[in-house]
């Protein structure tokens, strides 16, 4: 049989087909537009997100006998805010993950409600890329939108409800809205009240490998699918590449450098970080994870190749960078703000130590290792909870370079472990789909039999230890120019 993982990704949806032994039999990826109406707003139209998807499920199905798919599910971009009418109609776009506009909304809720009562309540504190200060921001600005709404959901939700006619969420990508009590996996019913909005407008909730329903008479129809293909919950994407990377059960970590850069480290029981630099979530395998999000990592170099030194040859750059370690420049990678550890909507990126001999490679590998740099940050404030990583998966489109890799091997002093598929939150949706139907019991035996290790990456001792005397210095630089941050517009 064939199950099939979407990743609903920020600038693109990403259609996996994968056998029941894990093989990938075809990928596909459907584009569509982001928006920015204003600076520091990130918005999409959901509608884009399913009519690519359906051009995306045809194409990945060509050649292949679609009545042998078992199985559907997702990895999709967390905290998106998506609004829908008593008829089910999209109210506004979509409000992204990294978009910005809600600082007062996020001041209130980490101070006027205060930080301890959401960390009691849901387990986290307030950031400004969180569904709720989203909703916040809805009820005061576009009231008359607020009065419309009849459901609140989550972006690969609106796809599986599209699909299957269902209002669904999932534990994991729940826990991202701020709404949710991770511990008792339930919506929080204190949350509901400051909020305004009532449990009924939320989506119902399931475990990410659960059968939310089958795919619609006429959707079955136009893709070829069979009557009966389930559909599963599915999970947000950190945790959806978590299971597609085998990062599951007790101490288990890996390292996202996509859009956004994730530290995610897998635990079997409820912990949180009392200063909540650190997400605590439900996991998609069924237990809990702590989780390091920084706003910008793979998208840093993007920006930095595409859009400043104006090429998309990235490896050819990274051929010149030979002097590891080494580099006098520093880079802040904070494009879009910051989340954690420092969660500051006004940080923004910054160079510092260029000289007159200064290179175009040096710049290029300051970008490079300030990701890492970041990453690092949510790194030690595992480390400071008496949690002890010796090694990490790796993936993300930042994970096909050789030469970042190394940088975080040594940056962090782990070994890396590279895995045969690299298609993070697709394989975990394909594989959460594949649970769902019964082709494996449990998403920990799924990830043991589907996952395998090719390659691993270890730590240089002398290098490493360049590393952590840049890592001190990088530490230095956000705390010495964080006051100036806000007066920048």
């Amino acid at each position: 049989m064939y199950y099939i993982g979407i990743d609903l990704g920020t600038s693109a949806v990403k259609l996996l087909l994968m056998e029941a032994d894990g093989t990938i039999a075809n990928v596909v990826s459907k584009e569509y537009p982001l928006y920015f109406p204003n600076p520091g707003w990130s918005e999409q139209n959901p509608e884009d997100w399913y009519s690519q998807t359906i051009a995306g499920m045809k194409e990945l199905l060509t050649g292949f006998d679609a009545g042998r798919v078992a199985g559907i599910s997702f990895g999709g971009q967390m905290h998106g805010l998506v609004i829908l009418d008593s008829e089910d109609r999209v109210i506004r776009p979509a409000i992204l993950w990294n978009d910005g506009r809600t600082s007062e909304e996020n001041d209130y809720l980490n101070q006027a409600i205060g930080k301890e009562t959401l960390s009691a309540y849901t387990a986290n504190i307030s950031f400004t890329g969180f569904t709720a200060p989203k909703l916040l921001w809805v009820k005061k600005n576009e009231p008359e939108n607020f009065k419309r709404i009849a459901k609140i959901m989550l972006p690969k939700d609106y796809l599986a409800y599209k699909m299957t006619g269902v209002h669904c969420t999932d534990v994991s990508d729940a826990s991202g809205m701020l709404l949710f009590d991770v511990k008792n996996r339930c919506w929080s019913k204190e949350m509901c009240e400051i909020c305004g909005v009532k449990e009924e407008q939320l989506a119902a909730i399931f475990e990410s490998y659960e059968t939310v329903g089958v795919v619609r008479p006429e959707a079955a129809e136009e893709l070829g699918l069979s009557d009966h293909v389930k559909v599963a919950a599915g999970a947000g994407d950190n945790a959806a590449a978590a299971v597609g990377t085998g990062t599951v059960g007790e101490g288990m970590c890996n390292i996202s450098l996509g859009t956004s850069g994730t530290i995610f480290i897998s635990s079997e029981k409820f912990g949180v970080d009392k200063n909540n630099a650190l997400h605590a979530f439900a996991h998609a395998d069924g237990h809990y994870h702590l989780m390091g999000c920084m706003l910008s990592a793979a998208s840093c170099n993007k920006w930095w190749m595409e859009d400043i030194i104006g090429t998309k040859d990235y490896a050819k750059e990274q051929e010149t960078i030979t002097k590891l370690g080494e580099n006098h420049v520093y880079f802040l990678p904070y494009l879009m703000g910051e989340r954690s550890p420092h969660n500051d909507p006004d940080a923004r990126g910054a160079f510092i130590g260029m000289t007159m001999d200064t290179t175009r490679a040096d710049m290029t590998q300051a970008v490079l290792e300030g990701v890492a740099f970041a990453l690092r940050d949510s790194f030690e404030v595992a480390r400071s909870l008496g949690i002890s990583i010796e090694r990490t998966k790796i993936c993300g489109g930042g994970a096909k370079s050789p030469l970042w890799k190394k940088i975080i091997a040594n940056v962090m002093n782990v070994k890396v472990d590279v895995i045969e598929s690299e298609e993070g939150p697709g394989y975990g949706g394909a594989m959460l789909a594949a649970v769902a139907c019964g082709e494996y019991a449990t998403v920990e035996e799924a990830a043991k039999k589907l996952v395998k290790v090719v390659d691993t990456v270890e730590p240089e001792p002398e290098l490493a230890a360049k590393y952590e005397a840049r890592y001190r210095q990088f530490q230095q630089i956000y705390p010495a120019v964080k006051k100036l941050f806000p007066n920048i517009k």
